[in-house]
């Protein structure tokens, strides 16, 4: 199969999975491959009844956590932190009282930066667990859109409704909550917004010009495009519109496009951003379920079969967005579903179909 055919064949693939069903109304990938000579943006469906484009910028989820972790990377590269830093040496005491009360006891000062990097501080998690006398989170946002939440709210949020799962280091349990307080720990140690440390320390160098921190800052050259629309199962969310969103800060509130973050990636993988060492201890992997393990804000998935033909890492997020780097083929794949009812079923969809096609061209 030739290369444009094998490209087609992929793109018929998503306009058709868009049209077959109804909750997904819009899809953005790029496939990408210097070894095999292969650069294809493709995008299907469509925005407040505009085609879906290649260039359009969406919201990119929990993608956002790779680049809160690889700036605290940088930061112990340089000197300015180390991974077993208690994280009370950079966040104020009324934050820091009652953050992690355990039957009774207190384990707050026990937590590190690397319990917070890998999900592994026991800490709860504002967005998706549930309290048991008090809406969940994610109904506060939609209720009130309006409403701006500062970093330090989330967190406060957390401490009122919901229980922490284990003391600091003794398993594992996905946290938004604790990816917020590395954001308030990166402007403890720079003295400057994290918006702007994003900006500057991702964002400029590597000239992802259309990516930003939604509701915090603005992309360096305005898209031509809208923000593709987000969809939570069948309620249709304009990402721009929903202040409330300001909520998910560095746990993943980054807008992107799939060019952006093919750049990040790309800088990831040749250690333009990180040396082989960091990079190395941020994929100290851990169990995280069955198929997924996770490191400091990366991933590393095994589809079936566990082979290391299809082995990636990289992140994903709850909208059903993804930035991966296959290494056995030297391909990376970014993208979204913007659905989040698609959080699974995208990684299956792109391992099953759009990978395995890929993988003949390995042959």
């Amino acid at each position: 199969m030739e290369h444009e055919a094998i490209r087609s064949d992929i793109e018929q693939k998503l306009a058709a999975k868009v049209n077959a069903d109804r909750k997904l109304h819009n899809v953005y990938l790029l496939v990408h491959s210097e070894r095999l000579g292969i650069h294809w943006p493709m995008a299907a469906g469509q925005t407040d009844n505009m085609v879906a484009i290649p260039d359009q910028p969406f919201h990119t989820a929990s993608v956002g956590k790779t680049f809160t972790s690889v700036i605290v990377a940088k930061f112990v590269e340089n000197g300015l932190a180390k991974f077993d830093d208690p994280i009370a040496h950079y966040l104020p005491e009324s934050l820091m009282k009652g953050l992690h009360i355990l039957k009774g006891k207190e384990y707050s000062s026990d937590i590190q930066l690397t319990h917070l990097l890998s999900n592994t501080s026991g800490l709860p998690d504002f967005f998706e667990d549930k309290p048991r006398r008090h809406k969940p989170f994610l109904q506060e946002i939609l209720d009130e859109p309006s409403r701006f939440w500062t970093p330090e709210e989330t967190v406060e949020w957390s401490k009122e409704h919901l229980l922490p799962r284990f003391p600091p280091g003794q398993g594992f349990h996905y946290t938004d909550t604790g990816y917020n307080l590395l954001g308030l720990i990166i402007e403890s140690i720079t003295s400057k917004p994290y918006a702007d440390v994003l900006h500057e320390y991702i964002f400029k160098p590597l000239k992802m010009k259309h990516s930003y921190l939604s509701q915090f800052s603005e992309p360096a050259a305005k898209s031509d495009y809208p923000v593709a629309n987000l969809y939570l199962d069948d309620l249709k969310i304009n990402v721009e519109q929903y202040r409330s969103f300001s909520s998910f800060y560095a746990g993943g509130q980054t807008v992107c496009t799939i060019e952006d973050l093919l750049l990040f990636m790309k800088a990831l993988v040749h250690n333009q951003l990180l040396t082989q060492e960091s990079l190395h201890l941020m994929q100290n992997w851990g169990k995280m379920r069955l198929g997924l393990k996770y490191g400091y804000g990366l991933m590393k998935l095994q589809f079936l079969p566990f082979t290391e033909k299809y082995t990636v890492w990289g992140h994903l997020g709850a909208s059903g967005s993804f930035m991966l780097y296959v290494p056995a083929m030297d391909v990376f794949l970014t993208g979204s579903f913007n659905q989040t009812a698609y959080q699974s079923k995208s990684m299956n969809y792109v391992f099953m179909n759009i990978l395995r096609i890929v993988a003949q061209m390995n042959k």
